[in-house]
């Protein structure tokens, strides 16, 4: 693909202290991903993961490295343009589905357009066209108690949709869910990923791994794998 890639990550490295020992949890990491990409970053529980995707969805910054963000540097920005560019920039799908049990469906998927400035109405046909992207149009106005848990996720994913942000990151999305409907979850993740929107999925489950397109292996906080599945 050409021009500037989506993520451009060099020499990243973050650490904290606890105990007055100093532990290292991400070690000079490089890599960058491009628009449209499917890209799935796995390993195990202690290998960084977690950290790196804080890192990715600006909800932290790195001790060392830069991180480029769509053409921004991310450790430049304020606090303010920070979230402004976590709103604005990525969508994210968690595990736990995130919902507000007191909101419809349809008011769940309008809570980000919020910090936006749009108008109820503006924010309405965002989240209904959303809705419908997941084939979820008729349910909209159910409660998440009134919904499945894949129904559920689908909400998530229609949250995370509806801003058009250049980047979903999914944070292990079928981990709350039985087989198949985890697999239900995964293919319109890939469909997703087929009509242009770039995919960052986190994952310990190599299965689900196999399903993207490229794969970023992280363990002990080094990258010790990035290729592709077609390979």
């Amino acid at each position: 693909m050409s021009g500037e890639p989506l993520i451009r990550i060099e020499n990243m490295v973050h650490g904290y202290t606890m105990a007055g020992e100093r532990m290292t949890v991400l070690k000079g990491l490089s890599f960058t991903i491009s628009h449209g990409e499917f890209v799935a970053i796995i390993g195990p529980s202690g290998s960084g993961k977690s950290t790196l995707m804080n890192m990715i969805g600006c909800l932290d910054l790195s001790n060392e490295g830069s991180y480029s963000l769509d053409g921004q540097d991310v450790r430049k920005l304020s606090d303010n343009r920070m979230a402004q560019i976590r709103n604005e920039k990525i969508g994210f799908i968690f595990q736990s589905f995130n919902l507000l049990p007191k909101l419809s469906a349809v008011e769940n998927v309008e809570l980000p357009l919020i910090y936006r400035g749009m108008t109820h109405r503006e924010r309405r046909k965002l989240a209904e066209v959303a809705l419908e992207k997941v084939g979820l149009h008729d349910r909209m106005h159910h409660r998440p108690s009134e919904l499945s848990g894949g129904q559920q996720q689908r909400v998530a994913i229609a949250r995370a949709l509806a801003g058009n942000p250049p980047m979903l990151l999914a944070d292990e999305p079928t981990g709350a869910l039985d087989t198949k409907t985890g697999q239900e979850v995964m293919q319109m993740i890939k469909m997703l990923n087929a009509q242009g929107h770039t995919i960052i999925l986190i994952t310990h489950d190599l299965e689900i791994a196999k399903q993207a397109k490229r794969v970023i292996r992280i363990q002990d906080g080094n990258l010790v794998e990035d290729r592709r599945n077609d390979e």
